[in-house]
């Protein structure tokens, strides 16, 4: 056993070196985002009838539910400033841990620094040891400060330990499942994939679960995003709760190990296979679409598959809310069609929102390309540089566009089925095309970096974060206009898409044009980096 561990610690130190600025401004944001979100709140809602008033409309709104959780003490002003907190920045957090998790295992791997290492003196369960322990440490430390920045912007203490513990408990979950995806997997952008895939399939699982009345249904219970808010921190201060994601962390790191023993290095647990014995790639389109089929296909497949549930329960909105509140607030808000046009225009929102992450993914694999000398070989026949590269840009706006269509197609149909009226399969998937744009923005952002400064290609992931945070807290933070203007997914219509969207559409696709262009500018005018 000691045998196996040799090396961790120069692993772990290494890593922090490399994660020195990136690891403290992941920290550091969500604290500051617990504090100001702490504070905001003591100012918006200082009297109980307030917070009464305000939570009792967001339990009454389904699409609120869906995205962000219930309330389950309206009286509680941690529970009512925190709510956006429990279920979306916690889906967030785990998405930041698989790429930090996978970043050290099956990314190194895959860049041979791993393999150099492994000359010395490394032992086998090193790199994943380090890795887990990093994105522990990571996960412990974001939510301690957390809970710190919760007690000095005013919230009770215990309830604050309770809140910064379920951050820090969900966050080392979720690096157990990327500790378990870089075994099954032999590239990273499989690993961290399928590792995205995992949280949004237990982020829908929350949702469904959530709209349960009265509430949570077993579903949540099945998610470890629905044990984070099954913590009540502020409304109960469940600690017992907590033992959920620590046992499953129990659980997924020995089989992360065991899997880890059953593979050669570079290779994932399902040996490739040989190729046929003539080829039939015809060039480096064809590359680049064989390259990114299987990881858009298992992308493709959860959008079909969450479109249908989401599409399914539209018919349920209105009956689900049930109290005189409720009533009242369907009737203010334009009847029942306003009220599930509400519900299915939050979930395309977030499909939207997912698409783009699949789109930076998907163009960052220009960089990765380019890090294994895959480029340099390819540029050294006939292939041009700008045709090298829209091969992949090309490929990653088409998979956005094609995943928007299903998921279009799959809401409209479920509900569909359920409302029996088929008008609403062509309003849905109007609806999730009219994301296409916003999605393209952030694709051709991650060409831009790309073009300029490849080595900073993970920054994309950062503004994608910021742009999401301005959209979903920008109001409580008064933040200006002009920021929260900033973000492409501000400008995307809603359902229902009307003729007037046309020009924000428009003006989406040319800056995405524009930084298209730039891209390619800076990529014609640089060198090959290793």
């Amino acid at each position: 056993m000691r045998e196996t561990l040799a090396g961790t610690g120069e692993l772990i130190r290494l890593a922090l070196r490399r994660d020195r600025w990136l690891l403290p401004v992941w920290i550091l944001g969500f604290a500051l985002i617990a504090y100001s979100t702490a504070a905001a709140g003591a100012e918006l809602y200082p009297e109980v009838a307030s917070r009464v008033e305000a939570a009792t409309a967001l339990n009454a709104t389904a699409s609120m539910v869906a995205m962000f959780g219930r309330i389950y003490d309206p009286s509680s002003l941690g529970a009512l400033s925190l709510i956006k907190y429990t279920a979306f920045m916690t889906a967030i957090l785990a998405v930041l841990m698989v790429i930090l998790t996978v970043r050290h295992t099956r990314a190194d791997e895959e860049s041979g620094r791993l393999e150099l290492l492994g000359g010395g003196r490394l032992g086998r369960d090193a790199p994943l040891v380090s890795a887990l322990a990093i994105s522990f440490g990571a996960s412990l430390a974001l939510g301690l400060l957390s809970a710190a920045a919760l007690i000095a912007g005013g919230l009770p203490a215990t309830g604050s330990m309770v809140f910064g513990l379920g951050w820090a408990a969900t966050g080392m979950a979720f690096s157990a499942v990327a500790g378990v995806t870089a075994q099954l997997t032999a590239s990273a952008r499989a690993a961290t994939g399928l590792g995205i895939g995992v949280v949004s399939v237990t982020y829908a699982l929350r949702a469904v679960g959530d709209l349960a009345e009265p509430g949570p249904s077993v579903l949540a219970w099945l998610s470890p995003i629905g044990w984070n808010q099954q913590v009540r921190a502020f409304a109960g201060d469940h600690w017992w709760v907590l033992a959920l994601p620590l046992a499953l962390t129990v659980v997924l790191v020995p089989a992360a190990r065991a899997l880890r023993a059953r593979r050669d290095l570079g290779s994932g647990l399902r040996e490739a296979g040989p190729g046929p014995v003539r080829g039939s790639l015809s060039g480096v389109w064809d590359l680049a679409v064989r390259l990114q089929l299987r990881i858009w296909v298992a992308w493709a497949v959860a959008f079909v598959l969450f479109g249908v549930v989401i599409g399914s329960l539209v018919g349920n909105v209105a009956e689900l809310l049930s109290s005189p509140t409720a009533q009242d607030l369907i009737t203010q808000l334009g009847g029942r069609q306003a009220l599930n046009d509400a519900f299915l225009a939050a979930e395309i929102s977030i499909m939207g929102l997912l698409a783009a992450v699949y789109g930076v993914s998907a163009a960052n694999h220009l960089r990765s390309e380019e890090a294994a000398g895959h480029t340099e070989a390819l540029l050294g026949t006939a292939t041009t540089r700008v045709r090298w590269a829209s091969s992949h840009y090309a490929a990653a706006l088409a998979g956005v566009s094609a995943l928007m269509l299903l998921a279009g197609l799959s809401i409209g149909a479920g509900a569909a089925s359920v409302l029996l009226d088929v008008d609403q399969l062509g309003r849905s998937t109007a609806a999730a095309l009219a994301q296409i744009p916003a999605a393209w923005v952030m694709t051709s952002a991650a060409l831009t970096v790309f073009g300029w400064a490849p080595r900073f290609a993970g920054a994309v992931w950062g503004l994608l974060f910021a742009f999401v945070a301005l959209g979903e807290f920008g109001v409580l933070w008064n933040a200006p206009q002009w920021l929260m203007d900033l973000s492409p997914f501000r400008h995307s219509p809603l359902l229902p898409v009307g003729s007037g969207s046309m020009g924000e559409l428009a003006g989406l696709t040319a800056a995405a044009a524009v930084l298209a262009a730039l891209g390619y500018l800076g990529w014609r005018r640089r060198d090959l980096a290793a």
